[in-house]
């Protein structure tokens, strides 16, 4: 009778556990099918307004000049070994200064970074990479190929092949993410963590399911999980439905006046997104993030210093505190009011700032190399 009770016991913990991941992931389908329903009737609305414009699209061979800008840095490349990958990066400042490596988001590329890139080059040597999937780096299709840990194990190779064993490390949205897990991962290798407009992880998948107002500022989450229809909506109108607007509008885009991005620079992130295969790339890092959360381990043992544009139309601010309970180091946490999601291009002066006076506190100029 005991060995019964015992195996039915086991029996309803493995049946309750199968019923919670298949409640997740129909809770995830029907948001992507309600998500797919609302960009349809977008789509629709799009061709009345604009039948012939909507699936207009304009050839783009060079790269606007912004892009060659050499008070920026150097245009390097490197092929790393293990994954076969090629990255591209801009660097600038002498080498041997200590390394400052920047991770953008979405749907940004090194371009993101050109405001830090000036700024600290003249203490550090500054690199801003284009992530796996993004500008002229290689662009694998495979959505298995941007779990976390590959992503994580690219900014280890990098590093490692820059000459350096231990960095200061800067990211932003999709790059705050793998900022955060390459913290947690590589802790030797990390002096100092800063972070922009991106929660630790663990604090967003936690808040996101008991938040359904957040859930509902990162539906894109759910609607990118579609193949190749969030491809076409992202382009329509040569990408000023969606794309441009990210960047230009009232609720979502940068909001200083006179830090409104130039035709140019706007350009500069159609013309990344546009090259064949770009989009996927970016888009995969949401196919894949379903799969690669909860994390196994959590706690980040660098000084951290959290940014938060207080205007983001994407996450909500009350997850950068939280962030608090996953740092066993110093902590720093500022608000910059009035500003959106796009915080380096939006305020780059008050960013630097808080930057340097973060930099300066212990430690944090000192560089090491192999």
């Amino acid at each position: 009778m005991a060995r019964v009770l015992h195996n039915l016991f086991f029996f309803l913990i493995r049946l309750a556990l199968k019923i919670r991941v298949w409640g997740y992931w129909i809770l995830i389908y029907g948001f992507c099918a309600l998500c797919a329903v609302v960009a349809l009737l977008k789509l629709w609305w799009s061709i009345v307004l604009r039948p012939t414009a909507t699936f207009q699209w304009v050839i783009r061979e060079s790269p606007p000049a912004c892009l060659n800008d050499t008070s920026l840095g150097t245009h390097c490349y490197v092929r790393i070994k293990e994954s076969g990958l090629r990255f591209h990066y801009v660097a600038a400042g002498e080498r041997g200064k200590p390394l400052m490596l920047f991770l953008h988001g979405f749907p940004e590329f090194w371009f993101s970074w050109r405001y830090q890139l000036r700024e600290f080059k003249s203490e550090f040597r500054v690199v801003a990479i284009d992530m796996r999937g993004y500008g002229e780096s290689d662009l694998p299709l495979s959505t298995d190929s941007y779990c976390f840990e590959y992503l994580v194990t690219d900014v280890k190779d990098i590093v490692e092949y820059l000459g350096y064993n231990r960095c200061c490390i800067v990211g932003h949205d999709w790059g705050g993410t793998i900022a955060w897990l390459f913290a947690i991962h590589y802790p030797e290798m990390v002096t100092k963590l800063i972070v922009l407009n991106c929660p630790h992880p663990t604090v967003f998948t936690d808040y996101a399911l008991r938040h359904p107002s957040q859930l509902l500022k990162c539906s894109h989450f759910f609607f990118f999980q579609l193949p190749r229809f969030p491809e076409l909506m992202l382009s329509i109108n040569d990408f000023k439905v969606a794309l441009k607007a990210l960047f230009t509008s009232r609720n979502t885009g940068i909001s200083r006046k006179g830090r409104w991005l130039t035709a140019e620079d706007l350009e500069a992130y159609v013309y990344a997104l546009s090259q064949p295969g770009a989009l996927t790339g970016a888009l995969n890092y949401y196919r894949n993030v379903f799969s690669s959360l909860p994390l196994s381990h959590n706690h980040v043992r660098s000084p951290v210093l959290l940014l938060w544009g207080e205007r983001d139309a994407f996450l909500e601010q009350e997850m950068a505190e939280a962030c608090r309970l996953y740092i066993r180091n110093h902590f720093r946490l500022n608000i910059i009011s009035g500003a959106s999601h796009w915080l380096q291009q939006d305020q780059p002066d008050i960013v630097n700032t808080l930057i340097w006076t973060f930099l300066k506190e212990g430690e944090g100029r000192k560089g090491h190399r192999n």
